[in-house]
Parts: structure tokens; C-alpha cells; sequence
């Protein structure tokens, strides 16, 4: 049974226009939401322009939904005061304004780099104490902490995806353990939009990759099972070369993202 209407935030994004198409199946209406201007509307779509920061305009976007998608922000590491307005302020006034208009779940699209700071050799569930790699990372945590409460306080349900590196293909030595499908994004869409009940959850997205980094058994209840692999690029990524043993990006589950910063204020 189709949900009468999803929200999809940053429906211009990398992973936006990547699932934009394919909501129409879950849901009667998709409305599409991002700053930047949202061309070739579907006749199952709306289009919404709204900036995250601003609370009232937040709370118009919500208003008849039945479900959230949650991509929009900032998507990469930086000075703060950007992603304070689209990542901290913008992920609250989302959460405010849902609870108030009766949302039933929202779908947070976390990142891998709450947890940035474990090393590549350790084997991580739900249980790992969040270790971010930056300040994208504290904002991807405030957003898990902020719909924690929304649970305990309100009932708010949420599922938290600590998303990997979803592209069309694993690029590097690293995206071997944290590549993401779009197929298998897809489908841990759809169960989190199906399952019954998700309580707060938080779970890995990444396809069945070896080698393997983190561990979703306790939502194994959302019934997920990846279907692709890095694997498949593996030969092609080794023949690129190997970074120093010593590099903190080949160390951390972070990647690179353990290297940028300080950014001056402004």
C-alpha cells in the first residue's frame, strides 16, 4: 500500500536525484524539496524551495506529510556557520515542525563520519560510542541525538542511515568497506518507509562488502538484505596505488575527512 505523501529533502542532491525517480511507487505525491532550483516536475510531484533554516517555511513543507526523507544540508566537511544553518538548525526546525504537523517517521540520512574516528579495524554496531571527523560529522550527530529525543520525549519515530559512499561504483581502497548501491540505498528505503514499527534505529548503509566494518544485526528486524558488492571493483581500485600505512587516512574509518579543518571563522 502507497504512502499518500513522502517529502524528500535535497532532491537536488547527489543521492536526491538518485532517489527522486524512484519514490513515485511508495508514495501517491513525492514532494521535492532543496534550495536550489528543482526543475522537470512529475505529475506525482510538488516542488518545494524552502530554506531549512527558516522554521515557518519548514513547518509549510511538512504540512501533510505522511512521511520524511531526510537528505537535505550540507554534504561535505567546512567552516561552521553553513553547516550550523542547514545541518543543526535546519535538522531541529525539521523535527519541531514534523512532530507538531503529526508526521509519522522520519528517515535521517546520517553519515558514516559520526563515527569517522574508529579505526579501520574495528567492527562497529549501533553500541559504538560516536567518535565524528569533523564538524559535517558533529552535525550528522547532533541530528542522530536530536531524533533520540524525539523519541524518548515525543514517540517520534526515526531510522538514522550512517550512510557510506554511495556512487555508481567504489572508487578507492576505502570505499571497498563503505561502498553503498543505489539499488541497496533503494531498498533499505523501502523497508524503512514499510516497516511497521523502526522506534529510533540506527543502521549502516553500505552493500556486502568485505572487508566489513560495521555490523547491523540489531536491525535486522527492518528485514534488509544488501544485494550488491564492492567486490565487483576490486581488482580495478588495487591497481591504483596504496596509500602510507602511516596516513591517518588510511588509519581511520573517516577517510580524508579526518585530515580537513581548522577552518578560520569568518
Amino acid at each position: 500500500m502507497k504512502l499518500k505523501r513522502i517529502l524528500l529533502t535535497g532532491a537536488g542532491g547527489g543521492l536526491g536525484k538518485v532517489l527522486r525517480p524512484r519514490l513515485a511507487k511508495y508514495a501517491e505525491i513525492v514532494r521535492i524539496s532543496d534550495v536550489e532550483p528543482l526543475e522537470n516536475k512529475e505529475s506525482v510531484e510538488e516542488i518545494d524551495q524552502s530554506d531549512l533554516g527558516d522554521f515557518d517555511a519548514v513547518a509549510q513543507m511538512v504540512a501533510g506529510v505522511d512521511m520524511i526523507i531526510h537528505l537535505g544540508g550540507m554534504s561535505l566537511d567546512g567552516p561552521f556557520e553553513p553547516i550550523l544553518n542547514a545541518n543543526i538548525r535546519g535538522v531541529y526546525n525539521l523535527y519541531e515542525a514534523s512532530r507538531i504537523a503529526g508526521v509519522k517517521r522520519i528517515i535521517f540520512a546520517s553519515s558514516n563520519h559520526v563515527i569517522g574516528f574508529h579505526k579501520q579495524s574495528d567492527l562497529l554496531d549501533d553500541s559504538a560510542p560516536m567518535r565524528p571527523d569533523g564538524n559535517y560529522g558533529v552535525s550528522k550527530a547532533f541530528g542522530e541525538l536530536l531524533s533520540r529525543f524525539y523519541f524518548d520525549r515525543y514517540g517520534f519515530e526515526s531510522v538514522c542511515i550512517r550512510i557510506g559512499s554511495s556512487f555508481p561504483k567504489a572508487l578507492d581502497r576505502r570505499m571497498l568497506s563503505t561502498w553503498l548501491s543505489y539499488d541497496d540505498l533503494e531498498a533499505l528505503i523501502a523497508r524503512c518507509i514499510a516497516a511497521p514499527k523502526v522506534g529510533h534505529t540506527v543502521v549502516y548503509g553500505a552493500s556486502n562488502n568485505t572487508p566489513r566494518w560495521w555490523d547491523n544485526s540489531h536491525a535486522s528486524f527492518l528485514g534488509w538484505q544488501p544485494a550488491d558488492s564492492s567486490d565487483q571493483f576490486r581488482e580495478e581500485v588495487l591497481k591504483g596505488p596504496p596509500l602510507d600505512p602511516a596516513d591517518p587516512a588510511a588509519i581511520y574509518q573517516g577517510g580524508g575527512f579526518v585530515k580537513f579543518g581548522p577552518y578560520p571563522p569568518k
